[in-house]
């Protein structure tokens, strides 16, 4: 992969190419903001006058994933870049898609784009910024704004309802009023948005340095009930403060998504929707419980889960972690087999990333992850395959040449042997036979 200096010098070598053969192009979007901001880009966008079929001829290595919008990919030494034509653009039918794009000047290129943080252009040759939005001053006042009329950009293309959050989070930046209240009245126009996109900008929020802020922003705004109203709903359902002293759900999963230290796809879901289960479990007995929100919560994120339209190895995963999230309660007084079928979970460490966010959200003990933590430690010090996962001494072909008919009494036997395997009171072949004479007769 590429180092930031390296990207920027093939950036540079793009953009000098174009201004050799007498077109204008300039640094674009968030690399400048990130200039601006003292801060080393990682990507770099370029926007020029040259259009699509010249940058297509200029550059070995293109595709055109946007041919139609300007839009041009150049490939250098195996990095991408987006080239784009300056541009102007008609009416959005859609919420997504002009109706005519016209390519045009640098001014007009600017004025189409979303928020004038991401509206400024940069000449790294001249070392010339072009801002028309009032880009910079909006850095300065740590603020999201739209370019121009806040309704309009938000109508052009729905997905920066969610946009304006997430850069407002990622930057630690306010909203500006005007755009603010533009997202509260126009919120219910995200649903007019493909999962696909809303999922993306979602787990970008989520997978970034400021989650929680993000969701409580989409809280505030009216997005988040739009989206995952099962999020919403957490807000206000109480908990026993005796295990809760932080608050209400939505209260301990806002801080669970800022204390994960594990920021995956997977681990930040499964964080987010970990609690999903305790509203429609929620009763007072002796205190307030949520009996089985677990298993409740898994069903739920199941449908959240294909609703965002996740791949189903991702959907697995973040149902197992919802579902068995509190196992860990239990760890200490666990038959040997089932410690050892939990620990051995290939994402485990996603599991215990999970505990440890939930209770320093709450409670902050931790032994039980660390009786985990010692656990797998101990069995590594041995043999962690084979403690965790022994060789089975026989098999259910071994079952058959001993008369045993096929069925569900397989099942029930080999795993009645793993338990013992796993528990240590099987160790040999001869051993296991013996145990199955005794305990499982030929009819």
């Amino acid at each position: 992969m590429a180092s930031p200096e390296e990207h920027e010098t093939k950036a540079r070598t793009i953009l000098e190419s174009l201004r050799q053969r007498g077109h204008r192009a300039y640094y674009a979007g968030g690399c400048v903001r990130d200039r601006v901001m003292g801060k080393t880009p990682q990507d770099y966008d370029i926007a020029t006058s040259a259009s699509p079929e010249t940058v297509q001829e200029i550059f070995e290595e293109t595709v055109a994933v946007g041919a139609r919008f300007g839009v041009i990919v150049v490939i250098l030494e195996g990095v991408q870049f987006e080239v784009a034509t300056f541009r102007a653009e008609g009416r959005y039918l859609d919420g997504r898609r002009p109706e005519w794009v016209r390519f045009a000047d640098e001014e007009a290129d600017v004025l189409r784009r979303d928020f004038t943080v991401n509206g400024m252009l940069y000449d790294p040759i001249e070392d010339r910024l072009f801002d028309r939005v009032g880009g910079q001053e909006d850095i300065e006042r740590r603020m999201i704004r739209t370019i121009g009329d806040p309704e309009e950009r938000f109508d052009e293309d729905r997905l920066r309802l969610l946009r304006a959050v997430r850069f407002a989070a990622r930057l630690d930046f306010r909203i500006d009023g005007p755009t603010a209240d533009a997202i509260r009245k126009m919120a219910d126009r995200i649903e007019s948005v493909s999962w696909e996109r809303i999922r993306d900008e979602l787990v970008k929020i989520l997978t970034g340095p400021a989650a929680r802020r993000g969701f409580e922003l989409m809280a505030d705004l009216g997005l988040l009930s739009r989206i995952l109203p099962e999020v919403a709903d957490l807000a206000g359902v109480q908990q026993p403060p005796q295990f809760h002293p932080e608050g209400d759900v939505f209260v301990h999963t806002m801080m669970l998504l800022e204390l994960l230290e594990t920021r995956t796809k997977v681990v930040s879901l499964a964080g987010l929707l970990h609690d999903i289960g305790k509203p429609p479990t929620f009763s007072v007995t002796d205190r307030i419980r949520f009996n089985q929100h677990d298993s409740v919560g898994a069903k739920m994120a199941d449908a959240v889960c294909r609703r965002l339209r996740l791949s189903r190895q991702e959907r697995e995963q973040i149902v197992d972690l919802v579902g068995s999230h509190m196992k860990f309660a239990a760890v200490k007084e666990m038959r040997e087999s089932t410690l050892k079928r939990f620990l051995r979970k290939e994402n485990f460490a996603d599991h215990v990333a999970l505990h440890k966010a939930d209770c320093l959200a709450s409670h902050g003990i931790l032994d039980n992850a660390v009786f985990c933590e010692n656990k797998i430690k101990e069995f590594e010090e041995k043999d962690r395959e084979e403690a965790l996962r022994p060789k089975a001494l026989f098999d259910g072909h071994d079952l058959k040449g001993l008369g045993y008919k096929p069925g569900p009494l397989f099942r029930e036997i080999l795993s009645a042997l793993e338990d013992a395997q796993l528990e240590g009171k099987l160790r040999t072949r001869e051993e296991a036979l013996r145990w199955l004479a005794e305990s499982y007769r030929v009819s």
